[in-house]
């Protein structure tokens, strides 16, 4: 019996969703239930995920003891990261709440303007701490995660400087991001904000149609003049970064067998 704790942002809500619906060998996947994981539990419903659970706090769950691998998620609230103390208070926050009930964390963040930079040492949880990597580095954020790495990240910054990068939790979210600025009328703080930018790119992945991300974003980009290019994203990493943390407690589990045996 293996539980992997997953603490995710609302942004990447849909594609731990997608993740978790398709996996065949994830027996049960518990949800936190609030306002911020309700999006997560209509994906997961949506994907037809087996064995969902709802609980309203980590003190409710209880491992099936016949389940090989199971799933506990924490979601927590879009855009954390515009505050860096902030993010880091809520993780290990969160963190020292799964730790007692999970044998490993997976989180759905990458260095979030190096906020994560020490990312075991902050949550100092006592269990394995898996964060999205490539090429041998976490990636830099949410985007970096879904665009492919720091290279192509690099790449579409260094094409056009002037860019916001939209991937499908962010123009879903869109609304609640930026609801400070749109309760003036005149959009003066957001038009100052990106007066700079020039370019809206739509990192497409599988979990939302390219169609829908340019409906989620059209006023915004035609309130700020922003012309629309899309990229084709991957969902690669962030399953590369499950991966390693199930075979990790595969292996755990094979060494335990094994000193039992002996």
């Amino acid at each position: 019996m293996a539980v992997i704790g997953i603490i995710t942002c609302e942004i990447l809500e849909l594609e731990f969703a997608h993740m978790l619906a398709l996996d065949a060998d994830l027996e049960k996947v518990t949800i936190l239930e609030n306002r911020r994981s309700a999006r997560l539990i209509e994906a997961l419903e949506a994907g037809n995920c087996r064995h969902l659970q709802r609980i309203p706090h980590i003190r409710s769950f209880c491992a099936e003891p016949a389940a090989r691998l199971e799933a506990v998620v924490r979601v927590l609230e879009v855009a954390l990261h515009r505050n860096k103390k902030k993010l880091q208070r809520a993780l290990k926050r969160a963190a020292h709440e799964l730790a007692g009930s999970v044998d490993a964390l997976l989180l759905g963040y990458g260095l979030c303007g190096n906020a994560l930079e020490n990312v075991t040492e902050l949550l100092d949880v006592g269990i394995p701490v898996f964060v999205p990597m490539a090429h041998g580095h976490p990636v830099d954020d949410c985007v970096g995660l879904l665009i492919g790495g720091r290279d192509r990240y690099y790449a579409e910054q260094c094409r056009t400087p002037g860019t916001v990068f939209m991937i499908p939790g962010f123009t879903s979210h869109l609304p609640e991001i930026v609801q400070g600025d749109f309760e003036d009328t005149d959009h003066c703080g957001l038009k100052r904000m990106f007066k700079r930018y020039e370019r809206a790119l739509l990192v497409v992945t599988p979990v939302m149609p390219e169609e829908e991300m340019v409906v989620n974003s059209k006023d915004f980009n035609a309130l700020l003049g922003l012309r629309t290019e899309v990229r084709q994203g991957t969902l690669e990493i962030l399953h590369d970064t499950w991966l390693a943390a199930k075979n990790y407690l595969k292996d755990s589990e094979k060494r335990t067998i094994f000193r039992e045996a002996k």
